[in-house]
């Protein structure tokens, strides 16, 4: 045994333990397939006896009492759940490209979209992004409530004119319009300063509101050229994209000047720091406020990836943008970009 284990021993148990791990994953994967597929279809036998007939509630609340009896201890099967099936039939059984999503998250994720969305478009968001980024049910709600798809559609980058086509859309969609930072106690007059640290003594309710996916690296991360260094506020490194993210916290309007000073931290974190096999840094600038017109002429003559956005310590949406979402072609052609 001694001889088995000081050979390659570990090798072989990390090879197993993963191999079993990715069973376990396809395991669950297929009971999940199976189960909306089976809620499917007894919302659409519920659906098909209803039409044309006399039924009405008693039915259902009838069945629902009938199958907990035949399948004791099994959950799910409640009045309302049932009823719950036949809604999830209806609003998904004429739609082609929504109809092969909703298997691919859980019910409990299904039922919170079903409910809270009202639109095609936003539920195809909300089931990509459920399904690619792996959010748990209380991410999906926060972000829901967040209003994290329409904040995304408004997001002002150039990252279609900057970055490799393959990467460009998943890029868009890691940037939002707007972040709040209600978690961070922060009154509306408050420094750079104040606003960094209270960001660092929150480091995780700030990396799941700027979306779930990027890792910390660093404050204040050093970057020597010449004979100066110079600091970039915040580096964040994005898990899928796979490249870095420099963070620079602004607590005014935005200033064209942002951008050049960007450009030059992503330039030197491009030669300096990043990975041979890692793609190009991109650069967010945060600020208080913004002139969207401003921002917009200043990414356009900009030759390195970033994106501009607002931040808030308070829920809330810009009412000019909440009427001035994208038409559900563009969203569609957007987020069909976007592959788990």
């Amino acid at each position: 045994m001694n001889e088995i284990v000081s050979g390659d021993y570990p090798g072989l148990l990390s090879e197993i333990r993963e191999r079993i791990r990715a069973a376990q994953y396809e395991a669950l994967r297929a009971v999940n397939h199976e189960l909306i597929g089976l809620y499917w279809d007894i919302g659409r036998l519920i659906m098909e006896r209803q039409t044309g007939s006399t039924w009405g509630k008693s039915v259902v609340e009838t069945l629902a009492r009938d199958l907990q009896m035949e399948f004791p201890g099994l959950q799910g099967f409640s009045a309302r759940n049932i009823w719950r099936m036949r809604d999830f039939y209806l609003t998904y059984r004429d739609n082609e490209k929504l109809s092969p999503l909703v298997t691919e998250i859980g019910w409990s994720h299904n039922l919170v979209i079903l409910t809270q969305c009202k639109t095609d478009p936003e539920r195809d968001f909300y089931l990509r992004m459920t399904r690619t980024h792996g959010w748990t049910k209380n991410v999906l709600i926060h972000q829901i409530e967040n209003r994290t798809y329409e904040k995304t559609l408004h997001s002002q980058t150039n990252f279609t004119q900057t970055l490799p086509s393959e990467i460009g859309a998943q890029a868009r969609l890691a940037v939002r319009d707007e972040y709040t930072f209600d978690f961070l106690e922060l009154g509306d007059e408050h420094s750079e300063r104040q606003l960094e640290a209270a960001i660092l003594a929150h480091v995780e309710p700030f990396l799941r509101a700027m979306g779930g996916v990027f890792a910390f690296v660093g404050s204040q991360y050093r970057l020597e050229l010449g004979n100066r260094t110079y600091y970039v506020d915040l580096l964040l490194h994005h898990r899928r994209l796979r490249c870095l993210v420099a963070v620079e916290l602004k607590i005014g309007e935005f200033l064209p000047e942002y951008v050049g000073k960007m450009q030059f931290y992503l330039a030197a974190l491009d030669d300096l720091v990043r990975m041979p096999d890692e793609n190009p840094s991109i650069g967010i600038i945060l600020c208080k406020s913004r002139d969207r017109t401003v921002v917009e002429y200043t990414l356009r003559e900009s030759n390195k990836p970033i994106g501009v956005a607002s931040y808030q310590v308070v829920s809330t949406l810009p009412r000019e943008l909440a009427a001035e979402l994208p038409a559900p072609e563009q969203v569609a052609q957007l987020l069909g970009c976007v592959e788990g």
